[in-house]
């Protein structure tokens, strides 16, 4: 139950279009809905601005359906299941038609409204194009959280021309997502071209002393470049969440 909600149910009490008794009891599970194997937060949309999300791997098809059935049930906006496979997309999309499968990002949205779209940007780029996985899953993930978002893709340090060629891009962006995997060490240039905050995802893309992301990793911690953040490995999800806040502020 968000603000616009818990408004609603207010104006219907004193409008007696419910009983006291009726408001006490759904107020009575505002805080979470407890259902054994998950404890649904209805409270984090007012205390982060953005509901819970939904995270796939370890939950079972059946889990997963049942919270977003109660969900469905208790709140109006987007939902979103992220790090998602194709069994549980296909599971979503015959119980809900508004069940998009972002196949790349690997997120689902039970898209129950239009996305809201911010005056500043929030711009993706991506080092090579096998780091636009971990990008989608920023990207897909800061535009249901209502933000305008922009993507440039394959633009790393390898051919450094594709991204200066960008600068124009670049310039649109309030906010900036870096993903990138090898060395990670296009956060750093794109970090040393513009005066917005830069937050960096590393990712596993890269051979053997890549080490699965963390050569990027410390790469991007160990940054000269001034005004840089970092996320964890393969991390877009929480990246996107970072630079939503600092878009919306």
């Amino acid at each position: 139950m968000n603000r616009d909600e818990l408004t609603d149910l207010l104006e219907k009490v004193r409008k007696a279009d419910v009983t006291v008794d009726d408001a006490v009891e759904q107020l009575k599970t505002l805080p979470y809905k407890d259902l054994q194997y998950a404890k649904v937060d209805y409270h984090r949309e007012l205390r982060s601005g953005f509901p819970e999300v939904i995270y796939s791997p370890g939950k079972t098809i059946q889990q997963i359906l049942g919270i977003v059935s109660d969900m469905m049930e208790r709140t109006t906006g987007n939902i979103l299941i992220s790090r998602a496979e194709e069994d549980v997309a296909k599971a979503l999309k015959e119980k809900y038609s508004q069940a998009i499968y972002h196949r790349q990002a690997r997120i689902i949205v039970v898209k129950r409204k239009p996305y809201e779209t911010s005056e500043g940007k929030i711009l993706v780029v991506s080092a090579g194009t096998a780091d636009i996985p971990i990008a989608e899953e920023a990207a897909i993930t800061a535009e249901v959280m209502g933000n305008s978002v922009l993507r440039l893709y394959d633009v790393g340090v390898a051919g450094i021309h594709r991204l200066l060629s960008n600068i124009d891009v670049i310039s649109q962006a309030k906010v900036l997502i870096v993903v990138a995997g090898m060395e990670g060490a296009l956060a750093s240039v794109v970090g040393g071209i513009t005066d917005k905050p830069v937050i960096a995802v590393p990712t596993s893309v890269g051979y053997g002393a890549n080490f699965s992301g963390l050569s990027a990793l410390l790469g991007m911690l160990t940054s000269c470049a001034n005004g840089i953040g970092v996320v964890n490995i393969d991390n877009g999800y929480g990246a996107a969440c970072l630079a939503s806040k600092i878009n919306q502020l």
